[in-house]
């Protein structure tokens, strides 16, 4: 066995892993670091197929920026995992029925694509992993998908900000409106009060009535 062989098989185990680990974690934060590792491992594969930019890719935009935001948005939710695994099993027959037909579905297009298949390569194909080649698609024939996903990403970052801006009890909040409203009449206000008249200090009881036990007792007749 080659060593690329070796290594494809080694990305392809750790791959299914780290996928069944991210819709069996309990933890969401553990399911997210499983979704990390997947697409590292997903990554490599593209990296031995010879498309280095399509691994490069997925690794920066993935992993690097909406894995990111989705594991600080998971983080920041305080998800109360209880409640979430309340009502399990009553969707999961619905869940396993949708899965099965997903799993057919790509089992049936990667078995049709397959019967066709050629083996001789295409002088074209040299060019797959080409980024200059890729650039020229992206921002030629593909630009107008190419803004619809950054559109997409945009209106994610927007969401994942809007939910954590929440108002909480435990942390104190003020409208910044209300406060630019405020005149200094509103925050300081003077009381006009008439004086008082002095009282005089209260003298000094003596010794004997600041302590009754001390005075001599009078005289029984």
């Amino acid at each position: 066995m080659e060593f690329k062989t070796f290594l494809f098989y080694a990305f392809s185990v750790v791959l299914v892993i780290a996928a069944l680990r991210v819709i069996t974690a309990r933890n969401p934060v553990h399911a997210a670091l499983f979704l990390v590792l997947s697409f590292f491992s997903a990554a490599g594969i593209w990296m031995l197929l010879k498309a280095e930019f399509l691994s490069i890719v997925l690794v920066l935009v993935y992993v690097g920026a909406v894995m990111v935001l989705f594991l600080f948005v998971v983080m920041m939710l305080d998800i109360n995992l209880d409640k979430m695994r309340e009502g399990f099993w009553g969707y999961f027959p619905l869940a396993a029925t949708v899965g099965t037909i997903i799993v057919l579905e790509m089992a049936g297009v990667i078995f049709h694509g397959f019967q066709g298949y050629d083996a001789d390569v295409p002088a074209i194909s040299a060019n797959i992993g080409n980024t200059k080649e890729l650039g020229k698609l992206i921002y030629t024939e593909y630009v107008y998908a190419f803004e619809i996903a950054a559109v997409v990403l945009l209106v994610a970052i927007v969401a994942a900000v809007a939910l954590t801006l929440r108002r909480r009890k435990d942390t104190k909040y003020f409208s910044p409106s209300a406060a630019v409203k405020v005149k200094s009449t509103d925050r300081v206000r003077i009381v006009k009060m008439k004086s008082e008249a002095k009282v005089d200090p209260i003298a000094p009881a003596s010794p004997a009535a600041a302590n009754p036990a001390a005075a001599p007792a009078a005289p029984q007749k």
